[in-house]
């Protein structure tokens, strides 16, 4: 046996006999030399015990040269909550504390002022294991207070991971000058564009404006040389609050010259003295902070494929033709929906679940969003109706959940759920025209497409529809050439691609792609003004030439009329015969290529301005 394993057994039997000693000495009221007061409560302990454990009560009860101070069996501590004095008391007898969210920032705050290592150890490990979205500002701000860098560093690497879906919060907003910069001055922020890092800073600043005084210190750690120089002129050099500056301009011209390839020449002795300096500067730099080119973490970032079942998921790096497990995934349900968001966050909705143990309780859709720094399944709130079959979109901060079959009636359905990311709240929103199952959605550029699918009587459909959240409207769209459900989707440089699926004939291996910018509508009405102008234009020409003389004869009051209404005459009389024959061209045209085209075509005028795009 490992002898360094022998002596750390004997070691723990040993402080575990002491700490029961200890405590049973506490509980008996035994050798009882000190008292500690709060108010009008007294807490009895032992001065040698209080000694070990914190330098603070060692000063109190003995001199440097180690011996007793007199006068010292009563102790009044001021402004200490009793309950929490009692509790590390306790501790230091037992080694048992019950941490909880709402206590443990008190329970520090009394360590720290006493000086009792062990306690305020207990409450950092316990801090950094419950960091989250929603305390890892406080906890920053807390660690600095207390100046415990461990709890400092572990929480500001928490917030540089999420800054992406940080900065927006009003805490954020709230942040000291160098806590913001304790932040944003490191290459381990993880952004993909250094755009995001000038918005947030602009927003902390006009959230109180006398942020302006320092917002030159927070250039340095905005890396300018990392900006599109598009951005760069269109959004930096034209805000307000920078114009108004005379420093800040001075700072916005050598960013200028940089992007020209002129950087400025820096002295020895000014290179020496800016490497001590805070704000991003890196010891060895030769530049300010703002002409730092280092990329952040962020943007060393890669696309992967994520493959996911009721076991793990596992991402594939397609330039690498590599497959890595990315997270443990037994929780999952299977068939679940996944969709990954813009903001390269990866949800799962749904699936099939049922608990042996108790088949009574009610079916739920659960609801898990993946962190990619911990590797963990986060569980949010369910989806109120539960439903298989369904797929996911989104828009700006809101995911939709559309249509899909009910877990319990096994009825499909036109229901579509709304979750905002933000409140982390279900909402029933506008209703599908149709109840389907076995579709497809996909977004883009704000708005949400349903495609395919199959209704209650099995019959797949090639019907798609645009869904506008701020409209709250369902408008129907092309149709596929091809009726198929159960069959993949995506947007791809500006095309939706739709390949394989099910249909009435059975599995179709067909593939078809709507083309965003190819619109229909416009070219329908191109041609039909075009026959509207050129009829229009003859006949006015014709008219102009003949008509006035053939009125002026046949109609007695015309000789009366100004030659301004002849000219009105004219035109109105050319308007409405133009548009009549025009009219009657595109529906003979637009009909004769609807009967000879494809099934589920434009077969009329209407029904060609109606359609907006093809596929194909």
């Amino acid at each position: 046996m490992d002898p360094n394993a022998i002596k750390e057994e004997l070691r723990l039997f040993q402080s575990t006999l002491l700490q029961d000693g200890l405590k049973e000495l506490l509980n008996e009221n035994k050798f009882v030399d000190c008292t500690l007061k709060v108010g009008d409560r007294s807490f009895p302990c032992h001065r040698l015990i209080m000694a070990a454990c914190s330098p603070y009560f060692r000063e109190i009860f003995f001199t440097e040269d180690g011996k007793e101070v007199e006068n010292t069996k009563e102790v009044v501590l001021d402004d200490v909550n009793p309950s929490i004095l009692d509790m590390i008391i306790q501790y230091l007898y037992s080694a048992e504390i019950d941490l909880t969210d709402d206590n443990v920032q008190d329970i520090i705050a009394v360590a720290n002022r006493f000086q009792i290592p062990s306690v305020f150890t207990v409450c950092v490990n316990y801090l950094q294991k419950k960091l989250s979205m929603g305390n890892c500002l406080a906890i920053f701000r807390m660690g600095l207070v207390i100046s415990c860098p461990r709890l400092a560093v572990a929480a500001r690497n928490y917030i540089a991971d999420r800054f992406e879906f940080l900065y927006k919060e009003e805490e954020f907003l709230q942040l000291a000058a160098h806590e913001l910069f304790a932040i944003i001055g490191g290459d381990s922020l993880n952004v993909e564009k250094e755009e995001l890092v000038f918005e947030a800073v602009m927003s902390w600043v006009r959230h109180d404006k006398e942020r302006i005084k320092v917002l030159k210190d927070a250039f340095n750690c905005i890396r300018f040389r990392l900006l599109p120089e598009k951005y760069f002129k269109d959004r930096v050099e034209t805000d307000e609050i920078i114009k108004a500056d005379p420093e800040l301009q001075k700072t916005i011209q050598v960013v200028r010259d940089a992007f020209k390839g002129k950087l400025p020449e820096k002295s020895k002795k000014e290179g020496e003295e800016g490497a001590g300096k805070e704000g991003g500067e890196d010891e060895d730099s030769l530049f300010p902070g703002f002409l730092n080119d280092n990329r952040r973490h962020g943007m060393y970032a890669r696309d992967f494929i994520v493959m996911i079942n009721d076991t793990a998921a596992v991402a594939y790096d397609v330039g690498e033709n590599e497959c890595f497990l990315v997270a443990m995934s037994e929780q999952v349900p299977r068939n679940h929906v996944s969709l990954a968001s813009q903001k390269n966050q990866l949800y799962i909705i749904g699936g099939l679940f049922v608990d042996e143990d108790n088949k009574d309780v009610p079916l739920q859709c659960y609801f898990y969003l993946l962190d990619p720094l911990t590797s963990d399944w986060v569980a949010l709130p369910p989806m109120p109706s539960p439903r298989c079959l369904f797929s996911i979109g989104e828009s700006d901060n809101l995911l939709f959940a559309v249509a899909g079959k009910d877990l319990q009636t096994n009825e499909s359905l036109d229901t579509v759920m709304c979750y905002d990311v933000e409140s982390m709240k279900w909402i029933e929103t506008k209703k599908l025209p149709l109840k389907i199952h076995g579709h497809a959605v996909v977004s883009h550029k704000g708005m949400v497409y349903c495609i395919g699918g199959k209704t209650d009587d099995n019959k797949a459909l090639n019907k798609m529809f645009a869904y506008n959240h701020k409209q709250s409207e369902w408008r129907e769209l092309a149709a596929m050439k091809t009726p198929r459900a159960m069959f993949g989707a995506v947007v791809h440089n500006g095309k939706i691609l739709v390949a394989g699926g099910v249909n009435e004939d059975g599995l179709t291996a067909s593939c078809e792609a709507y083309d965003f910018s190819t619109n229909n509508v416009n070219v329908k009405f191109l041609v039909f003004f075009l026959f509207y102008f050129v009829s229009f234009f003859l006949i006015f020409w014709h008219f102009l030439s003949h008509f006035c003389n053939i009125l002026s004869c046949s109609c007695c009051f015309l000789p009366c009329l100004s030659d301004f209404c002849h000219v009105f005459v004219i035109l109105f009389l050319t308007s409405i015969i133009s548009g009549v024959i025009c009219l009657i061209f595109c529906l003979v045209f637009f009909f004769y290529r609807g009967q000879t085209g494809r099934k589920n075509t434009h077969s009329s005028l209407l029904c060609a301005f109606r359609q907006t795009r093809k596929w194909n």
